[in-house]
Protein backbone atom coordinates (compact mmCIF):
# COMPACT_ATOMS: atom_id res chain seq x y z
CA UNK A 1 0.00 0.00 0.00
CA UNK A 2 1.30 3.44 -0.94
CA UNK A 3 1.13 6.24 1.62
CA UNK A 4 -1.48 8.06 -0.46
CA UNK A 5 -3.71 4.97 -0.18
CA UNK A 6 -3.46 4.68 3.59
CA UNK A 7 -6.87 5.56 5.00
CA UNK A 8 -7.22 8.16 7.70
CA UNK A 9 -9.98 7.54 10.22
CA UNK A 10 -10.63 10.03 12.97
CA UNK A 11 -9.78 8.20 16.22
CA UNK A 12 -12.73 7.59 18.51
CA UNK A 13 -11.01 8.77 21.64
CA UNK A 14 -14.00 8.23 23.93
CA UNK A 15 -14.17 4.56 22.99
CA UNK A 16 -10.39 4.28 23.25
CA UNK A 17 -10.38 5.81 26.72
CA UNK A 18 -12.98 3.25 27.85
CA UNK A 19 -11.01 0.34 26.38
CA UNK A 20 -7.83 1.41 28.15
CA UNK A 21 -9.64 1.96 31.45
CA UNK A 22 -11.20 -1.51 31.19
CA UNK A 23 -7.79 -3.04 30.54
CA UNK A 24 -6.31 -1.14 33.48
CA UNK A 25 -8.97 -2.67 35.75
CA UNK A 26 -8.23 -6.15 34.36
CA UNK A 27 -4.49 -5.64 34.73
CA UNK A 28 -4.82 -4.87 38.43
CA UNK A 29 -6.46 -8.24 39.01
CA UNK A 30 -4.53 -10.35 36.51
CA UNK A 31 -1.86 -12.99 36.79
CA UNK A 32 1.59 -12.46 35.30
CA UNK A 33 0.56 -14.18 32.06
CA UNK A 34 -2.67 -12.17 31.86
CA UNK A 35 -0.85 -8.91 32.50
CA UNK A 36 1.64 -9.66 29.71
CA UNK A 37 -1.22 -10.30 27.29
CA UNK A 38 -3.06 -7.15 28.37
CA UNK A 39 0.09 -5.09 27.89
CA UNK A 40 0.41 -6.35 24.31
CA UNK A 41 -3.24 -5.48 23.64
CA UNK A 42 -2.73 -1.92 24.88
CA UNK A 43 0.38 -1.59 22.71
CA UNK A 44 -1.78 -2.59 19.72
CA UNK A 45 -4.35 0.07 20.58
CA UNK A 46 -1.61 2.65 21.01
CA UNK A 47 -0.06 1.67 17.69
CA UNK A 48 -3.42 2.13 15.95
CA UNK A 49 -4.07 5.62 17.27
CA UNK A 50 -0.45 6.75 16.76
CA UNK A 51 -0.63 5.60 13.15
CA UNK A 52 -3.83 7.53 12.47
CA UNK A 53 -2.60 10.67 14.23
CA UNK A 54 0.69 10.47 12.31
CA UNK A 55 -1.03 10.12 8.94
CA UNK A 56 -2.98 13.25 9.84
CA UNK A 57 0.14 15.12 10.96
CA UNK A 58 2.03 14.25 7.76
CA UNK A 59 -0.80 15.37 5.50
CA UNK A 60 -1.24 18.54 7.52
CA UNK A 61 2.47 19.42 7.23
CA UNK A 62 2.54 18.55 3.52
CA UNK A 63 -0.27 21.08 2.98
CA UNK A 64 -0.95 23.44 5.88
CA UNK A 65 -3.69 25.04 3.75
CA UNK A 66 -5.78 21.85 3.70
CA UNK A 67 -8.67 22.71 6.02
CA UNK A 68 -9.71 19.08 6.60
CA UNK A 69 -6.35 17.98 7.99
CA UNK A 70 -5.91 21.27 9.82
CA UNK A 71 -9.18 20.54 11.63
CA UNK A 72 -8.17 16.94 12.27
CA UNK A 73 -4.76 18.03 13.57
CA UNK A 74 -6.47 20.35 16.04
CA UNK A 75 -8.79 17.53 17.08
CA UNK A 76 -5.90 15.13 17.69
CA UNK A 77 -3.86 17.79 19.49
CA UNK A 78 -6.75 18.32 21.90
CA UNK A 79 -7.31 14.63 22.59
CA UNK A 80 -3.83 13.12 22.69
CA UNK A 81 -3.03 14.72 26.08
CA UNK A 82 -6.25 13.15 27.37
CA UNK A 83 -5.23 9.82 25.86
CA UNK A 84 -1.92 10.10 27.70
CA UNK A 85 -3.86 10.55 30.93
CA UNK A 86 -5.57 7.17 30.47
CA UNK A 87 -2.39 5.50 29.28
CA UNK A 88 -0.53 6.82 32.31
CA UNK A 89 -3.09 5.23 34.60
CA UNK A 90 -2.52 1.93 32.82
CA UNK A 91 1.25 2.27 32.95
CA UNK A 92 1.14 3.23 36.62
CA UNK A 93 -0.77 0.02 37.35
CA UNK A 94 1.85 -1.92 35.40
CA UNK A 95 4.75 -0.32 37.30
CA UNK A 96 3.04 -1.01 40.63
CA UNK A 97 2.13 -4.59 39.75
CA UNK A 98 2.99 -7.20 42.42
CA UNK A 99 4.23 -9.28 39.47
CA UNK A 100 6.75 -6.68 38.37
CA UNK A 101 9.87 -8.88 38.81
CA UNK A 102 8.37 -11.46 36.46
CA UNK A 103 7.14 -8.77 34.08
CA UNK A 104 10.63 -7.23 33.91
CA UNK A 105 12.07 -10.62 32.93
CA UNK A 106 9.68 -10.70 29.96
CA UNK A 107 9.43 -7.03 29.03
CA UNK A 108 12.83 -5.75 30.13
CA UNK A 109 13.88 -3.42 32.95
CA UNK A 110 14.44 -0.54 30.49
CA UNK A 111 10.71 -0.45 29.78
CA UNK A 112 9.94 0.12 33.45
CA UNK A 113 12.61 2.82 33.72
CA UNK A 114 10.96 4.62 30.80
CA UNK A 115 7.51 4.24 32.31
CA UNK A 116 8.63 5.68 35.62
CA UNK A 117 10.16 8.70 33.88
CA UNK A 118 6.98 9.24 31.87
CA UNK A 119 4.84 9.21 35.00
CA UNK A 120 6.95 11.83 36.73
CA UNK A 121 6.56 14.06 33.66
CA UNK A 122 2.77 13.82 33.37
CA UNK A 123 -0.31 14.54 35.43
CA UNK A 124 -3.95 15.29 34.77
CA UNK A 125 -3.19 18.74 36.20
CA UNK A 126 -1.24 19.72 33.09
CA UNK A 127 -3.57 18.43 30.35
CA UNK A 128 -5.04 21.90 29.58
CA UNK A 129 -1.50 23.29 29.39
CA UNK A 130 -0.43 20.54 26.99
CA UNK A 131 -3.42 21.29 24.79
CA UNK A 132 -2.63 25.00 24.81
CA UNK A 133 1.02 24.24 24.04
CA UNK A 134 0.00 22.20 21.00
CA UNK A 135 -2.07 25.11 19.70
CA UNK A 136 0.83 27.52 20.19
CA UNK A 137 3.37 25.35 18.35
CA UNK A 138 0.88 24.89 15.50
CA UNK A 139 0.46 28.67 15.41
CA UNK A 140 4.25 29.09 15.14
CA UNK A 141 4.53 26.47 12.38
CA UNK A 142 1.72 28.08 10.43
CA UNK A 143 3.28 31.54 10.79
CA UNK A 144 6.67 30.20 9.66
CA UNK A 145 5.10 28.44 6.67
CA UNK A 146 3.17 31.56 5.65
CA UNK A 147 6.30 33.32 4.36
CA UNK A 148 5.77 34.48 0.78
CA UNK A 149 8.86 36.54 -0.07
CA UNK A 150 9.28 38.31 -3.40
CA UNK A 151 12.84 37.66 -4.51
CA UNK A 152 14.53 37.35 -7.89
CA UNK A 153 11.20 37.66 -9.65
CA UNK A 154 9.74 34.76 -7.69
CA UNK A 155 7.63 34.23 -4.60
CA UNK A 156 9.69 32.13 -2.20
CA UNK A 157 9.13 30.54 1.16
CA UNK A 158 12.01 30.53 3.65
CA UNK A 159 13.36 27.16 2.45
CA UNK A 160 13.41 28.32 -1.16
CA UNK A 161 15.78 31.17 -0.28
CA UNK A 162 18.43 28.56 0.63
CA UNK A 163 20.19 28.48 -2.77
CA UNK A 164 20.48 32.29 -2.82
CA UNK A 165 22.22 32.21 0.56
CA UNK A 166 24.90 30.06 -1.13
CA UNK A 167 25.27 32.27 -4.22
CA UNK A 168 28.80 33.06 -5.40
CA UNK A 169 27.61 36.67 -5.76
CA UNK A 170 28.04 38.35 -2.39
CA UNK A 171 25.36 40.93 -3.10
CA UNK A 172 22.86 38.18 -3.82
CA UNK A 173 23.78 36.43 -0.56
CA UNK A 174 23.40 39.65 1.39
CA UNK A 175 20.09 40.53 -0.27
CA UNK A 176 18.74 37.02 0.32
CA UNK A 177 19.70 37.19 3.99
CA UNK A 178 18.02 40.58 4.30
CA UNK A 179 14.86 39.27 2.64
CA UNK A 180 14.89 36.17 4.85
CA UNK A 181 15.16 38.08 8.11
CA UNK A 182 12.83 40.88 7.00
CA UNK A 183 10.06 38.29 7.36
CA UNK A 184 10.95 37.85 11.04
CA UNK A 185 11.13 41.61 11.51
CA UNK A 186 7.68 42.06 9.96
CA UNK A 187 6.25 39.45 12.33
CA UNK A 188 8.39 40.40 15.31
CA UNK A 189 5.50 40.86 17.74
CA UNK A 190 3.85 37.58 16.73
CA UNK A 191 7.04 35.56 17.18
CA UNK A 192 7.74 37.21 20.54
CA UNK A 193 4.18 36.70 21.78
CA UNK A 194 4.01 33.02 20.82
CA UNK A 195 7.30 32.26 22.53
CA UNK A 196 6.42 34.25 25.64
CA UNK A 197 3.24 32.19 25.99
CA UNK A 198 5.14 28.95 25.43
CA UNK A 199 7.72 29.77 28.11
CA UNK A 200 5.03 30.63 30.62
CA UNK A 201 3.04 27.52 29.68
CA UNK A 202 5.98 25.14 30.05
CA UNK A 203 7.11 26.78 33.27
CA UNK A 204 3.63 26.31 34.71
CA UNK A 205 3.71 22.64 33.65
CA UNK A 206 6.94 22.20 35.58
CA UNK A 207 5.57 23.92 38.68
CA UNK A 208 2.37 21.85 38.70
CA UNK A 209 4.48 18.69 38.51
CA UNK A 210 6.66 19.80 41.42
CA UNK A 211 9.77 20.91 39.50
CA UNK A 212 11.57 24.20 40.05
CA UNK A 213 11.73 24.93 36.33
CA UNK A 214 11.13 23.45 32.91
CA UNK A 215 14.82 22.67 32.39
CA UNK A 216 14.55 20.06 35.17
CA UNK A 217 11.32 18.65 33.72
CA UNK A 218 12.95 18.41 30.30
CA UNK A 219 15.33 15.72 31.57
CA UNK A 220 12.36 13.41 31.91
CA UNK A 221 10.55 14.65 28.81
CA UNK A 222 13.65 13.98 26.72
CA UNK A 223 14.29 10.60 28.35
CA UNK A 224 17.73 11.55 29.68
CA UNK A 225 18.61 8.18 31.12
CA UNK A 226 21.87 8.02 33.07
CA UNK A 227 22.89 11.68 32.95
CA UNK A 228 21.69 15.07 34.20
CA UNK A 229 21.92 18.83 33.65
CA UNK A 230 25.41 18.99 35.17
CA UNK A 231 26.62 16.36 32.70
CA UNK A 232 25.17 18.39 29.83
CA UNK A 233 26.78 21.57 31.14
CA UNK A 234 30.13 19.77 31.34
CA UNK A 235 29.73 18.59 27.74
CA UNK A 236 29.06 22.17 26.65
CA UNK A 237 32.19 23.33 28.51
CA UNK A 238 34.23 20.68 26.66
CA UNK A 239 32.83 21.97 23.38
CA UNK A 240 33.81 25.57 24.18
CA UNK A 241 37.29 24.48 25.31
CA UNK A 242 38.11 21.78 22.75
CA UNK A 243 35.95 22.36 19.68
CA UNK A 244 35.33 26.10 19.32
CA UNK A 245 39.04 26.78 18.60
CA UNK A 246 38.81 24.31 15.69
CA UNK A 247 35.67 26.01 14.32
CA UNK A 248 37.49 29.36 14.36
CA UNK A 249 40.28 27.82 12.24
CA UNK A 250 37.69 26.29 9.90
CA UNK A 251 35.98 29.65 9.38
CA UNK A 252 39.31 31.40 8.73
CA UNK A 253 40.10 28.80 6.04
CA UNK A 254 36.61 29.22 4.61
CA UNK A 255 37.01 33.02 4.43
CA UNK A 256 40.30 32.54 2.58
CA UNK A 257 38.72 30.05 0.17
CA UNK A 258 35.85 32.36 -0.77
CA UNK A 259 38.08 35.44 -0.90
CA UNK A 260 36.66 37.69 1.82
CA UNK A 261 38.56 39.49 4.55
CA UNK A 262 35.46 40.66 6.45
CA UNK A 263 33.61 37.35 6.95
CA UNK A 264 29.93 38.07 7.60
CA UNK A 265 26.90 35.99 8.49
CA UNK A 266 25.73 35.95 4.86
CA UNK A 267 29.07 34.40 3.84
CA UNK A 268 28.61 31.45 6.17
CA UNK A 269 26.80 29.13 3.75
CA UNK A 270 29.24 29.59 0.84
CA UNK A 271 32.05 27.09 1.27
CA UNK A 272 34.05 27.68 -1.95
CA UNK A 273 34.63 30.71 -4.19
CA UNK A 274 33.24 28.93 -7.25
CA UNK A 275 30.22 27.77 -5.30
CA UNK A 276 29.24 25.17 -2.74
CA UNK A 277 28.87 21.60 -3.94
CA UNK A 278 25.35 21.07 -5.24
CA UNK A 279 23.55 17.90 -6.30
CA UNK A 280 23.94 17.06 -9.97
CA UNK A 281 20.56 16.19 -11.39
CA UNK A 282 16.85 16.64 -10.99
CA UNK A 283 15.01 15.71 -7.78
CA UNK A 284 13.95 12.47 -9.47
CA UNK A 285 17.55 11.66 -10.39
CA UNK A 286 18.68 12.44 -6.84
CA UNK A 287 16.07 10.05 -5.46
CA UNK A 288 17.17 7.32 -7.89
CA UNK A 289 20.80 7.83 -6.88
CA UNK A 290 19.68 7.35 -3.27
CA UNK A 291 17.97 4.12 -4.21
CA UNK A 292 21.14 2.84 -5.90
CA UNK A 293 23.24 3.85 -2.88
CA UNK A 294 21.16 1.88 -0.38
CA UNK A 295 20.75 -1.07 -2.75
CA UNK A 296 24.53 -1.45 -2.84
CA UNK A 297 25.40 -0.51 0.77
CA UNK A 298 24.20 -3.74 2.42
CA UNK A 299 21.57 -6.46 2.25
CA UNK A 300 19.64 -4.76 5.04
CA UNK A 301 19.62 -1.34 3.38
CA UNK A 302 18.57 -2.90 0.07
CA UNK A 303 15.44 -4.36 1.69
CA UNK A 304 14.78 -1.05 3.41
CA UNK A 305 14.99 1.21 0.36
CA UNK A 306 12.88 -1.13 -1.73
CA UNK A 307 10.07 -0.74 0.81
CA UNK A 308 10.42 3.05 0.92
CA UNK A 309 10.05 3.36 -2.86
CA UNK A 310 7.39 0.67 -3.24
CA UNK A 311 5.17 2.40 -0.68
CA UNK A 312 6.00 5.95 -1.85
CA UNK A 313 7.08 7.06 1.60
CA UNK A 314 8.61 10.41 0.62
CA UNK A 315 7.41 13.99 0.18
CA UNK A 316 10.48 16.10 -0.53
CA UNK A 317 9.62 18.97 -2.89
CA UNK A 318 9.15 22.49 -1.47
CA UNK A 319 5.81 24.04 -2.39
CA UNK A 320 3.30 26.66 -1.33
CA UNK A 321 1.69 25.96 2.04
CA UNK A 322 4.10 23.18 2.96
CA UNK A 323 5.48 23.27 6.50
CA UNK A 324 9.19 24.12 6.85
CA UNK A 325 12.01 21.77 7.75
CA UNK A 326 12.31 18.04 7.43
CA UNK A 327 11.56 14.99 9.51
CA UNK A 328 11.18 11.23 9.56
CA UNK A 329 8.29 9.70 11.44
CA UNK A 330 7.02 6.16 11.98
CA UNK A 331 3.75 4.54 10.93
CA UNK A 332 3.81 1.56 13.29
CA UNK A 333 0.75 -0.25 11.94
CA UNK A 334 2.38 -0.35 8.51
CA UNK A 335 5.88 -1.21 9.83
CA UNK A 336 7.41 1.69 7.92
CA UNK A 337 8.54 5.30 8.16
CA UNK A 338 7.75 8.45 6.19
CA UNK A 339 10.31 11.08 5.14
CA UNK A 340 9.30 14.74 4.79
CA UNK A 341 11.56 17.47 3.43
CA UNK A 342 11.80 20.64 1.33
CA UNK A 343 14.27 20.18 -1.55
CA UNK A 344 15.83 23.51 -2.52
CA UNK A 345 18.70 22.55 -4.84
CA UNK A 346 21.40 22.55 -2.16
CA UNK A 347 23.45 19.74 -0.65
CA UNK A 348 20.80 19.60 2.05
CA UNK A 349 18.65 17.69 -0.46
CA UNK A 350 21.16 14.82 -0.33
CA UNK A 351 21.32 15.02 3.45
CA UNK A 352 17.63 14.05 3.44
CA UNK A 353 18.58 10.78 1.77
CA UNK A 354 21.29 10.13 4.31
CA UNK A 355 20.10 11.82 7.52
CA UNK A 356 16.33 11.20 7.43
CA UNK A 357 16.82 7.83 5.75
CA UNK A 358 19.16 6.96 8.62
CA UNK A 359 16.21 7.40 10.97
CA UNK A 360 13.97 5.36 8.71
CA UNK A 361 16.52 2.57 8.32
CA UNK A 362 17.05 2.32 12.08
CA UNK A 363 13.29 2.03 12.56
CA UNK A 364 13.15 -0.61 9.80
CA UNK A 365 15.77 -2.67 11.65
CA UNK A 366 14.30 -2.17 15.14
CA UNK A 367 10.89 -3.37 13.95
CA UNK A 368 12.60 -6.65 13.08
CA UNK A 369 14.85 -6.98 16.12
CA UNK A 370 12.88 -5.49 19.04
CA UNK A 371 9.50 -7.10 19.80
CA UNK A 372 8.01 -4.31 21.96
CA UNK A 373 6.84 -1.09 20.35
CA UNK A 374 7.89 0.91 23.44
CA UNK A 375 11.47 -0.38 23.20
CA UNK A 376 11.88 0.06 19.46
CA UNK A 377 11.81 3.82 19.92
CA UNK A 378 15.29 4.93 21.04
CA UNK A 379 16.04 8.01 23.10
CA UNK A 380 16.49 11.11 20.98
CA UNK A 381 20.27 11.35 21.06
CA UNK A 382 20.44 7.66 20.09
CA UNK A 383 18.02 8.26 17.21
CA UNK A 384 20.00 11.23 15.94
CA UNK A 385 23.16 9.13 16.04
CA UNK A 386 21.44 6.75 13.61
CA UNK A 387 20.82 9.57 11.13
CA UNK A 388 23.97 11.66 11.47
CA UNK A 389 26.25 8.62 11.28
CA UNK A 390 24.51 7.40 8.12
CA UNK A 391 25.50 10.72 6.48
CA UNK A 392 29.15 9.65 6.82
CA UNK A 393 28.79 5.91 6.27
CA UNK A 394 27.30 6.47 2.80
CA UNK A 395 30.45 8.32 1.66
CA UNK A 396 31.46 5.77 -1.05
CA UNK A 397 28.28 6.71 -2.94
CA UNK A 398 28.39 10.49 -2.58
CA UNK A 399 29.82 10.73 -6.11
CA UNK A 400 26.43 9.60 -7.42
CA UNK A 401 25.02 12.92 -6.24
CA UNK A 402 27.95 15.32 -6.61
CA UNK A 403 30.10 13.99 -9.43
CA UNK A 404 33.35 15.97 -9.70
CA UNK A 405 32.23 18.13 -6.75
CA UNK A 406 32.34 15.18 -4.33
CA UNK A 407 35.60 16.24 -2.64
CA UNK A 408 34.14 19.70 -2.02
CA UNK A 409 30.96 18.23 -0.58
CA UNK A 410 32.78 15.87 1.76
CA UNK A 411 35.09 18.57 3.09
CA UNK A 412 32.19 20.97 3.64
CA UNK A 413 30.12 18.22 5.22
CA UNK A 414 32.84 17.35 7.74
CA UNK A 415 33.44 21.04 8.48
CA UNK A 416 29.70 21.57 8.98
CA UNK A 417 29.57 18.62 11.38
CA UNK A 418 32.25 20.23 13.54
CA UNK A 419 30.75 23.71 13.20
CA UNK A 420 27.27 22.49 14.12
CA UNK A 421 28.13 21.19 17.58
CA UNK A 422 28.92 24.62 19.11
CA UNK A 423 25.80 26.07 17.47
CA UNK A 424 23.67 23.26 18.90
CA UNK A 425 25.17 23.86 22.34
CA UNK A 426 24.33 27.54 21.92
CA UNK A 427 20.68 26.62 21.28
CA UNK A 428 20.63 24.35 24.34
CA UNK A 429 22.41 26.82 26.63
CA UNK A 430 20.05 29.59 25.51
CA UNK A 431 17.00 27.51 26.38
CA UNK A 432 18.41 26.63 29.79
CA UNK A 433 18.92 30.33 30.51
CA UNK A 434 15.39 31.13 29.33
CA UNK A 435 13.68 28.49 31.45
CA UNK A 436 15.80 29.28 34.50
CA UNK A 437 14.64 32.90 34.08
CA UNK A 438 11.14 32.68 32.57
CA UNK A 439 10.44 36.27 33.58
CA UNK A 440 12.80 37.57 30.87
CA UNK A 441 11.42 40.12 28.42
CA UNK A 442 11.84 39.59 24.66
CA UNK A 443 14.72 42.08 24.70
CA UNK A 444 16.43 40.25 27.57
CA UNK A 445 16.10 36.97 25.67
CA UNK A 446 17.71 38.53 22.63
CA UNK A 447 20.58 39.90 24.71
CA UNK A 448 21.09 36.44 26.22
CA UNK A 449 21.33 34.96 22.72
CA UNK A 450 23.90 37.58 21.67
CA UNK A 451 26.00 36.94 24.78
CA UNK A 452 26.06 33.20 24.12
CA UNK A 453 26.77 33.74 20.41
CA UNK A 454 30.11 35.29 21.42
CA UNK A 455 30.93 32.19 23.46
CA UNK A 456 30.01 29.53 20.90
CA UNK A 457 30.39 31.37 17.56
CA UNK A 458 32.89 34.18 18.18
CA UNK A 459 33.65 34.44 14.47
CA UNK A 460 30.10 35.52 13.51
CA UNK A 461 29.57 39.11 12.29
CA UNK A 462 25.94 40.26 11.83
CA UNK A 463 26.70 43.63 10.26
CA UNK A 464 23.87 44.75 7.97
CA UNK A 465 21.27 42.37 9.40
CA UNK A 466 19.26 44.20 12.09
CA UNK A 467 17.28 41.15 13.25
CA UNK A 468 20.51 39.31 14.01
CA UNK A 469 22.19 42.39 15.46
CA UNK A 470 19.39 42.73 18.02
CA UNK A 471 19.76 39.04 18.91
CA UNK A 472 16.52 37.63 17.46
CA UNK A 473 18.20 35.09 15.16
CA UNK A 474 17.08 32.27 17.43
CA UNK A 475 13.48 32.69 16.28
CA UNK A 476 14.18 30.90 13.00
CA UNK A 477 15.19 27.78 14.95
CA UNK A 478 11.88 25.93 15.06
CA UNK A 479 13.09 23.46 17.70
CA UNK A 480 13.23 26.26 20.27
CA UNK A 481 9.49 26.77 19.81
CA UNK A 482 8.31 23.27 18.97
CA UNK A 483 10.76 20.80 20.54
CA UNK A 484 12.38 22.40 23.61
CA UNK A 485 15.76 21.01 24.67
CA UNK A 486 15.97 18.70 21.65
CA UNK A 487 19.04 20.38 20.18
CA UNK A 488 21.58 18.98 22.63
CA UNK A 489 20.61 15.54 21.32
CA UNK A 490 21.92 16.60 17.92
CA UNK A 491 25.19 17.71 19.51
CA UNK A 492 25.70 14.43 21.35
CA UNK A 493 24.74 12.51 18.22
CA UNK A 494 27.04 14.56 15.98
CA UNK A 495 29.91 13.76 18.32
CA UNK A 496 29.02 10.07 17.98
CA UNK A 497 28.74 10.39 14.19
CA UNK A 498 32.26 11.79 14.03
CA UNK A 499 33.46 8.72 15.89
CA UNK A 500 31.77 6.59 13.20
CA UNK A 501 33.33 8.85 10.53
CA UNK A 502 36.83 8.42 11.92
CA UNK A 503 36.29 4.68 12.43
CA UNK A 504 35.14 4.33 8.80
CA UNK A 505 38.25 6.14 7.61
CA UNK A 506 40.29 3.47 9.39
CA UNK A 507 38.17 0.38 8.55
CA UNK A 508 34.86 0.85 6.72
CA UNK A 509 33.59 -2.71 7.25
CA UNK A 510 34.25 -2.54 10.98
CA UNK A 511 32.47 0.82 11.22
CA UNK A 512 29.40 -0.54 9.39
CA UNK A 513 29.24 -3.60 11.64
CA UNK A 514 29.39 -1.33 14.69
CA UNK A 515 26.61 0.78 13.22
CA UNK A 516 24.38 -2.24 12.64
CA UNK A 517 24.95 -3.37 16.22
CA UNK A 518 24.08 0.14 17.38
CA UNK A 519 20.77 0.36 15.50
CA UNK A 520 19.67 -3.19 16.27
CA UNK A 521 19.39 -2.28 19.95
CA UNK A 522 16.65 0.28 19.31
CA UNK A 523 15.71 1.72 22.69
CA UNK A 524 16.51 -1.35 24.78
CA UNK A 525 19.42 0.37 26.55
CA UNK A 526 20.52 3.90 27.44
CA UNK A 527 22.43 6.09 24.99
CA UNK A 528 25.59 5.86 27.08
CA UNK A 529 25.40 2.06 27.30
CA UNK A 530 24.75 1.66 23.57
CA UNK A 531 27.71 3.92 22.77
CA UNK A 532 29.96 1.84 25.01
CA UNK A 533 28.55 -1.42 23.58
CA UNK A 534 30.14 -0.64 20.19
CA UNK A 535 33.47 0.31 21.78
CA UNK A 536 33.06 4.07 21.44
CA UNK A 537 33.22 6.71 24.12
CA UNK A 538 30.01 8.40 25.13
CA UNK A 539 30.19 12.10 24.18
CA UNK A 540 29.54 12.80 27.87
CA UNK A 541 32.77 10.99 28.81
CA UNK A 542 35.55 13.41 29.73
CA UNK A 543 37.99 13.74 26.84
CA UNK A 544 35.66 12.47 24.11
CA UNK A 545 35.17 15.88 22.49
CA UNK A 546 38.92 16.58 22.41
CA UNK A 547 39.64 13.18 20.85
CA UNK A 548 37.01 13.66 18.16
CA UNK A 549 38.22 17.21 17.45
CA UNK A 550 41.87 16.18 17.16
CA UNK A 551 41.24 13.22 14.85
CA UNK A 552 38.81 15.06 12.62
CA UNK A 553 41.16 18.07 12.40
CA UNK A 554 43.82 15.80 10.88
CA UNK A 555 41.36 14.56 8.23
CA UNK A 556 40.30 18.13 7.40
CA UNK A 557 43.92 19.18 6.91
CA UNK A 558 44.68 16.14 4.73
CA UNK A 559 41.58 16.69 2.56
CA UNK A 560 41.76 20.45 2.09
CA UNK A 561 40.16 21.68 -1.15
CA UNK A 562 40.70 25.17 -2.51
Amino acid sequence: MKFSEMPYTRPDYSALFQQIDDMTAKLQKGTTAEQLEIYKQVETLESNVVTQATICMIRNSVDTLDKFYETEQTYNDEHIPLLNEHLQSFKKALVQSPHRPELEKNLGSMLFQKLEMEQKAFSLKIVPLLQEGNHLTNEYQKLYASAAIDFDGKTCNLSQLGPYLQSTNRSVRRNAAEAYFDFFEEHREEFDTIYDKLVKNRTEQAHRLGFSNYAELSLLRMNRNGYNLDDIRNFRKQVVRDLVPLTIKIKKRQATRIGVTDFRFYDNDLKFKDGSAVPQGTPKEIMQAGKKMYTELSKETEEFIEQMFRMDLFDVLAKKGKAPGGYCTDLPDYHCSFIFSNFNGTSGDVDVLTHEAGHAFASFIAQRTVPLLALREPSYETAETHSMSMEFLTAPWHHLFFGDQTDKYELAHAEDAIDFIPYGCLVDHFQEEIYLHPEMTPEERNQTWLRLEKMYRPYMDFTGLPVLQRGAGWQRQLHIYMYPFYYIDYCLAQTMSLQFFNAANRDRKDAWNRYLKFVKQGGTASFIDIAHSVNFQSPLDEGCVRRVADETAVWLKDHAVE
